[in-house]
């Protein structure tokens, strides 16, 4: 690199000391000369602020009257972070010494790059990718998320084998981001109508959008321990997942598209709630439920932010990372070469059976 750009890592936290005490001193640790750490603290009742204030001095903590939750909280403290680059960064994500600097060096490389995604593994078990993230995200034809690494819930050992080329992936875990912080401004960051999950979906979308490039950073590599806030099968992450992907495939896909997408998303999402019914999962079906009904409620705000998004840099930009198959099909069925000439019943086979695992993630 020819220059050291100053680079903003925020971890936002919300009575996560645990979390703390094993992982912010990786990011403490790390060998960057520019670098502003900010502990964004979501009004944690738990001594998190007294002990990052007593342990770590240099880190600047921003404190909330209240739990704004992951988007908000980002919000507002990357508009007081003063780095040329934002890195979101989870409280329980274990870092190396150098993790920024090959992710420094990509901006450099790519003049048209918003942001980078690192390696990132599971820290229970390092030698796995995590769910999380993975080797960067991507997206299928029905808007549902996937990565390389992470397949529903088959996720692969790292064995180098996304290591050769920082590819374009569709978009970057927000449990691990580093982003142009003009971009990031310039886009409008994390919608908060979101509160948490799949934000960093509609974020990169809208920045490729505009033109621009989201990639994966496969030298540098972090550990996440994942399930901070929501474990993995609870109906609110459900919820979450469900209400989010309609409202960004609402805001984002093209307009030719989008009723055919969302009437066949209705059909299937609404098998998946039937099968949480007929497995006696009933608070899963009703996260559902509540799920379409407030996505519908909030319709009018859904298709006000996709009148603003319909400006003249949006029409011709190309979008990286969006598979025109079905993820589904791929996985189960077919390969690569196949997935286009899916039969519709076996899409929907596929889906009625792995619904329970094709919801979310930590940071999804």
């Amino acid at each position: 690199m020819n220059s050291y750009p100053l680079v903003s890592v925020i971890v936002l936290n919300w009575n996560g000391l645990h979390h703390l005490k094993k992982y912010l001193p990786s990011v403490a640790a790390t060998r960057y000369p520019n670098l502003e750490l900010i502990l964004a603290d979501n009004a944690s009742e738990d001594e998190s602020t007294e002990w990052v204030s007593k342990n770590f001095p240099q880190i600047k903590i921003i404190r909330f009257d209240e739990n704004l939750g992951f988007c908000r909280g980002n919000n507002r403290a990357a508009e007081q972070a003063c780095g040329d680059f934002l890195v979101f960064l989870n409280n329980d994500v274990r870092v190396s010494e150098n993790w920024l600097h090959p992710q420094i060096a990509l901006f450099e490389a790519f003049p048209k790059l918003a942001a980078v995604q690192p390696k990132i593994l599971s820290d229970r078990k390092p030698e796995y990718f995590d769910y999380a993230g993975a080797a960067g995200g991507m997206l299928d034809r029905l808007g549902y998320p996937w990565c390389r690494g992470r397949i529903l819930d088959s996720i692969e050992k790292d064995t180098g084998q996304y290591d050769a080329l920082p590819y374009p992936i569709f978009w970057a875990s927000g449990a691990a981001m580093c982003i142009r912080n003009d971009l990031f401004i310039r886009s409008g960051g994390f919608d908060e109508a979101f509160d948490m999950h799949m934000e960093e979906i509609d974020l990169c979308w809208r920045l490729q959008r505009m033109g621009y490039e989201i990639r994966y950073c496969p030298e540098a590599v972090v550990h996440h321990w994942g399930g901070g806030t929501l474990a993995m099968g609870d109906p609110g992450k459900y919820y979450y997942n469900f209400r989010n992907s309609l409202a960004t495939v609402t805001k984002n896909y093209p307009e030719a598209s989008l009723i055919p997408i969302l009437l066949l998303r209705l059909f299937l999402d609404g098998l998946a709630g039937l099968r949480f019914l007929f497995s006696g999962e009933v608070k899963s079906w009703l996260s559902v439920c509540v799920a379409y009904f407030h996505f519908y409620r909030k319709l009018p705000y859904w298709l006000e932010k996709r009148g603003e998004l319909q400006q003249d840099y949006f029409k011709t930009a190309t979008v990286h990372g969006f598979v025109p198959g079905s993820i589904l099909w791929q996985h189960f069925f077919g390969s690569r070469d196949e997935k286009d000439r899916m039969p519709f019943s076996i899409v929907l086979l596929t889906f009625f059976s792995a619904t329970r695992s094709d919801r979310g993630s930590d940071k999804l």
